[in-house]
């Protein structure tokens, strides 16, 4: 498909367009260090497709989308039909059932979105100097071909927020979700950070992490070479673990463990809890070059506390070592904000070929985003950090 002078391609496999190509969109900054986003990876997602997470069967059929200008790839973007709304995490099932009960066929849609990550990062990734009309053509073109194709709508979920102003001026409905973050004020260790927090909040942490040190064993910290292949046994029994509870399948295979590492591992930090040398927990990590995203957490025993030691404080601690902006911790949760996670906005984008039913969801979008923005608002005013004036009285 040609629009002007750039062509919009299609393609099933990541390897169509070829490593080169793709990073050069999506991480061109990991020339000389970290990708800001891991998940855009090539490699990220090219262990999705190998390992058949995605793909036949899952729900999730790549059709990856390129544009092309003069011969030079411009423009990716990881694009997906859908046959169900799982492992989204912006969630539209109420939108698909109104809409198959007034006769209409929901599914397949299009989604542009990084497979089971509720993790902000670019979606329309673009060569540096090639911004607006990269997004352009990669919105047109994904838009074109789902009309063509009587495609009920298309998503593009946890996109940055310059993505969800261009992708409103390009005539996609804008949503605003929210989750929570941690946020590195420039401390110098976890102390700092708790000398940030009130009495009552700082006092509760230590407590917490007291307890967690209490199990009967040690945590490790593992990343890059560090993490040998029976580490991943581990991984594996404690994602089977949650997500057999939360979503009673879990979603990535056990290749895709093997492939993260042969080619993930230096993006990816392990947190593990050890007792008689064994992994009875463990949190995995990928790491960008501004934040640190907690994504999966899994335990064979139960023991007080040790969940908020490895995925939120331990993580923290890193972030700082590290230098790190933020740490994401995942979709919802409140309880992580006595723990210094804040709720922040997160954006997607969405259009619906049906003209009065996106005039409903416009509606909709407009009461949900004036009730997110005032939930954040209240959310943040609890926070756990000191106000001045118990600053003056501690």
């Amino acid at each position: 498909m040609t629009q002007g002078q750039i062509t919009i391609t299609l393609h099933e496999r990541l390897s169509d367009i070829g490593q080169a190509d793709w990073d050069a969109c999506a991480c061109p900054e990991a020339a000389t260090g970290r990708p800001e986003d891991p998940f855009t990876t090539y490699r990220f997602l090219k262990a999705l497709e190998d390992s058949r997470s995605v793909g036949a069967g899952s729900g999730w059929q790549a059709h990856y989308l390129s544009a092309d200008q003069e011969g030079q790839i411009i423009a990716v973007a990881p694009l997906y039909l859908k046959s169900h709304s799982q492992g989204e995490y912006i969630f539209d099932h109420n939108w698909a059932h109104a809409y198959e009960r007034a006769g209409g066929r929901y599914y397949p849609k299009f989604q542009i979105a990084v497979p089971f990550t509720p993790a902000t990062g670019r979606r329309l990734l673009t060569r540096p100097g090639f911004e607006a009309v990269g997004r352009a053509a990669l919105v047109e073109g994904a838009r074109d071909v789902a009309q063509r194709n009587d495609l009920s709508s298309l998503h593009i979920t946890f996109c940055t927020g310059k993505e969800a102003e261009a992708g409103a001026a390009l005539g996609l409905m804008p949503r605003r979700t929210q989750q929570y973050h941690w946020i590195n004020r420039g401390y110098a260790d976890f102390d700092g950070f708790l000398a940030d927090l009130s009495s009552r909040k700082r006092k509760a942490i230590r407590k917490e992490r007291a307890r967690a040190a209490d199990f009967g064993g040690e945590i490790v910290t593992l990343t890059g070479d560090q993490i040998q292949p029976e580490h991943w046994d581990a991984v594996w029994a404690f994602y089977q673990d949650t997500g057999a509870r939360k979503w009673g399948t879990p979603y990535l295979t056990r290749a895709f463990f093997n492939r993260a590492h042969d080619t993930l591992r230096d993006d990816i930090l392990l947190i593990l809890a050890l007792r008689g040398g064994r992994p009875v927990a463990g949190a995995m990590n990928l790491i960008g070059a501004s934040a640190l995203y907690g994504r999966y957490w899994g335990c064979i025993e139960d023991h007080p506390c040790l969940h908020f030691e490895l995925c939120y404080y331990r993580a923290i601690e890193f972030a700082i070592e590290a230098g790190l902006q933020r740490v994401e911790a995942g979709a919802q949760g409140e309880h992580k904000l006595a723990r210094g996670y804040l709720p922040v906005p997160t954006h997607s984008l969405h259009w619906l070929r049906d003209p009065g039913f996106a005039e409903a969801v416009a509606q909709y979008l407009k009461a949900e985003r004036a009730a997110v923005d005032e939930d954040i608002e209240i959310l943040t005013s609890y926070g756990p950090f000191r106000k001045t004036s118990e600053e003056e009285h501690e």
